[in-house]
């Protein structure tokens, strides 16, 4: 009877760039996994060691001589435990997306990706190569044979096939996905689909933290033989995973595992923006968040991230009431930052805002009142936010939602000043219903009254959102089909959707493409999110 191979899994964030300082971290824990969890077998992410994706910085050659010293090094220092680090690996001009295997000292096997994925947030054959001699990677551990490949070669059959017809009886698989909602189901059927191919025992390994507008979720798994797959461990958790592996039934016996215990839409999509703002902060340096507070659903909901993400003694909210501001909103902007203890200053833009109108006086003439005074408003609110962030320090965050940059109900240098935007991937229906799960999850974080009242920019008399756009509930639908699932004009009016609104809508969505190219990143969490995942022409003259 075989013993079990005990192996740990490192979910944890690997900083974009920080080689000598993601090294050392590794090197540290290949020996917290040897002498603390008794593993046999620590396995870390994809591109762990210069973190991902490193985008541009794998055209340096600087910067991938310093990645190879790095991993010759913690070769080196490799002693009584086998390692598989994920590092980008440059033979000449040629880059190759890699896993080494650490061992007595040095480097015993190095596997290469197969298959690199270039679609939606992936860039990957901008930089990587595909090795034409696709060796498989296989290695003895204490009589038990594993295999290695990596993330996206799990999607195709050959990579695992091949590798468990070399004799693999377990396999691993460093991962560094993103988060998407519904993704996990989808993972979780691919996982029972390859084991019930090959019979062999799998351990997805995903990568854990926020990199600009990307989220990485963790929700390691593993698969036995049989096709049974685990539950998943804790999303968006830094943590050590530790199981057995039983190489005669080839099955896994958990011995430290956080499973998750919210696994919802609401509560993933919540734990993402959390993450995404906390870990933009920290790896950019920023301490404080500043955000303007209207009273309204949006900055609301933001503020209630940043405490989560920052807490609310390092958040700074700043009212601005205009001669548009409604009683209500000063109160419900005063009500929320009393609920959750965060300091609020009030600044009114009206003598500001009337300087700017005198001094335009002599040129605006007497034309009529439009737009550009309502923008002018949200503008000079943009320029004091930017001010306050200037002279104090801290991070400002801008709160517009993905239906607003969708259609352009955002002004430019107004209400999008700001350096992260951690609603940018949630529509406006979802930002209500994330509210009211928050509300269920402990203290109540955003006031009943900021829910119930309908939304308005407040840039002129008794203005609604409506007043400009569809019902949220059609828009967003409207968008979800058009932005999300890349249905045409004519799929959407066929679903039963008003022509003439449809048109009205995907007008506004193709005329707004300049101010996204301008827009703050934020934190994806949909199918297709606007920046890196969805690239339209700002110049576009297609209309289907």
């Amino acid at each position: 009877m075989s013993q079990p191979l005990r192996i740990a899994l490192a979910q944890f964030d690997f900083s974009v760039g920080a080689v000598h300082e993601n090294a050392e971290r590794i090197a540290a824990m290949i020996e917290q996994a040897r002498d603390e969890h008794g593993a046999d077998v620590v396995l870390f992410p994809e591109l762990a060691l210069s973190g991902y994706p490193p985008e541009d910085l794998l055209l340096r050659p600087g910067f991938l001589a310093d990645c190879e010293a790095a991993i010759e090094r913690l070769a080196a220092s490799t002693r009584g435990i086998v390692a598989v680090v994920g590092w980008p690996q440059a033979a000449g001009s040629i880059v190759y997306n890699a896993a080494s295997v650490l061992r007595d000292g040095h480097v015993s096997h190095t596997y290469r990706k197969r298959e690199l994925p270039n679609y939606a947030v992936f860039d990957e054959r901008r930089y990587f190569d595909v090795d034409p001699d696709r060796e498989d990677c296989v290695f003895d551990v204490d009589g038990v044979q594993v295999g290695l490949i990596i993330c996206e070669d799990l999607w195709f059959p050959e990579p695992l096939a091949s590798t468990v017809a070399k004799g693999a009886e377990l396999v691993l698989v460093p991962n560094a996905s993103p988060f998407e909602r519904d993704k996990h189901a989808e993972r979780d059927a691919l996982m029972a689909q390859r084991v019930q191919e090959t019979g062999v025992g799998l351990v997805y390994l995903n990568v854990v933290g926020g990199q600009d507008a990307l989220v990485f979720d963790g929700g390691s798994v593993v698969a036995d033989g049989d096709g049974t797959v685990h539950p998943a461990a804790a999303a968006f958790t830094d943590q050590w995973l530790v199981v057995d592996f039983d190489p005669d039934s080839r099955r896994f016996a958990p011995v430290q595992w956080m499973e998750d215990g919210d696994e919802s839409r609401d509560a993933l999509a919540w734990r993402a923006v959390v993450r995404g703002t906390q870990d933009y902060c920290r790896k950019n340096g920023f301490r404080k968040i500043w955000l303007g507070l209207s009273g309204g659903i949006d900055s609301s909901l933001v503020m209630a991230i940043a405490v989560d993400a920052i807490g609310a003694d390092n958040v700074t909210a700043v009212r601005m009431p205009s001669r548009y501001t409604a009683d209500l909103s000063n109160d419900l902007a005063e009500e929320q930052c009393r609920m959750q203890g965060v300091k609020l200053l009030t600044l009114p833009i009206e003598k500001p805002f009337q300087g700017y109108l005198d001094a335009l006086s002599e040129h605006f003439g007497d034309l009529p009142v439009d737009t550009t005074e309502e923008n002018l408003q949200s503008r000079t609110r943009g320029a004091l936010l930017m001010a306050m962030s200037n002279k104090f320090g801290g991070l400002l965050l801008t709160t517009g939602n993905k239906s607003e940059y969708a259609v352009g109900y955002a002004t430019i240098y107004g209400d999008m000043c700001g350096g992260y935007a951690p609603l940018k991937d949630l529509y406006k229906t979802e930002v209500f219903a994330l509210a009211r799960w928050r509300n269920t999850v402990g203290d109540r974080v955003v006031p009943q009254g900021v829910i119930d009242r309908p939304p308005s920019a407040e840039l002129r008399e008794n203005q609604k959102d409506q007043d400009s756009l569809p019902p949220y509930d059609v828009l967003d639908a409207i968008l979800l089909r058009y932005v999300d699932q890349e249905q045409s004009r004519d799929e959407i009016v066929a679903a039963g959707f008003d022509a003439a609104t449809v048109d009205k809508v995907l007008r506004l969505v193709r005329i707004s493409e300049w101010k996204r190219h301008q827009s703050a990143p934020g934190p994806k969490v949909s199918r297709r999110a606007f920046g890196r995942e969805r690239r339209y022409p700002i110049s576009n003259g297609y209309r289907g």
